[in-house]
């Protein structure tokens, strides 16, 4: 089927679906992150659609795409217990056809950390976002902290092109241990997930240094070291909640932002500091 035909047999049903419409896009792999969303979501709408489509685009050569965990029948059965009304889960030629090359940028707020790690990231997301939102046509677009960057790379989205959708952030969802919810968590081995939760607490730390008038500079430095073997730091800093421009000292409203490698396993996460 091709994208014109999955967006009208999806607009057809959703037109019979009650507003405000929430709408919920993913990766698929559902853990409990996902299905917090979609709670919000319900909560907030009176009707849900949600999405499950693994996007190339936002794969860089070398990278997880053909490992990356699928679940199509076990995603579904949780979005429809979770109270989705509707699921738009399609193939890859048909959102990317044969001789598809439009690209969506939100420049230099794409291009620092998870953008310098990852060049190719957020144009895959906010391409595939674009698109989404122009099938669903949902008022209200669910997303998650824990992808901090990406939230402020979507709101641009949303605010530069004139997209009619609100944009409502859930706080992320964790283990007991303060290890956020990924469904890269998967990859962790024993020891690697051992470990795993000393980046938060990492962040925690950096945090707790900013917030007693430590520079940035300085509090990385202490958190730096609480971070665990085989752990490694890829980036620790304090930025601007909606610039990603980096802090000096820390001023509201802001995110200590963190990636770590525990293997071959590249982990983020955020401490949101709204006060």
């Amino acid at each position: 089927m091709d994208v014109e035909s999955a967006a009208q047999a999806a607009r057809a049903r959703l037109a019979a679906l009650p507003r405000p419409l929430g709408f919920v896009p993913t990766m698929g792999a559902l853990h409990s992150g996902h299905l917090q969303l979609v709670r919000a979501a319900v909560e907030r709408c009176r009707s849900v659609a949600a999405s499950v489509f693994v996007n190339p685009m936002q794969f860089a050569a070398g990278e997880d795409f053909d490992r990356y965990p699928r679940d199509y029948a076990g995603d579904r059965e949780k979005l429809a217990a979770a109270g989705v009304d509707l699921l738009f889960a399609p193939q890859t030629e048909t959102m990317y056809p044969s001789g598809f090359s439009t690209i969506v940028d939100v420049g230099d707020l794409g291009s620092a950390y998870e953008g310098a790690a990852r060049p190719t990231h957020f144009r895959g997301v906010t391409t595939v976002v674009s698109k989404l939102l122009n099938i669903i046509r949902p008022d209200a677009l669910f997303l998650g902290q824990k992808d901090a960057q990406q939230t402020a790379v979507l709101r641009k989205l949303v605010r530069d092109l004139d997209f009619a959708v609100r944009v409502e952030i859930v706080p992320t969802v964790r283990e007991s241990d303060g290890l956020a919810l990924s469904s890269r968590n998967a990859y962790l081995s024993t020891q690697e997930r051992a470990a795993a939760p000393s980046l938060h607490r990492a962040l925690d730390v950096m945090l707790e240094k900013l917030r007693a008038g430590r520079d940035a500079v300085t509090a990385r430095k202490t958190a730096w070291d609480v971070l665990q073997l085989p752990g490694s730091w890829d980036y620790l800093d304090v930025v601007d909640m909606d610039t990603f421009a980096p802090l000096e000292f820390l001023r509201a409203p802001a995110f200590v932002i963190g990636a770590a490698r525990f293997g071959a396993t590249r982990l983020i996460d955020n401490v949101l500091v709204s006060e």
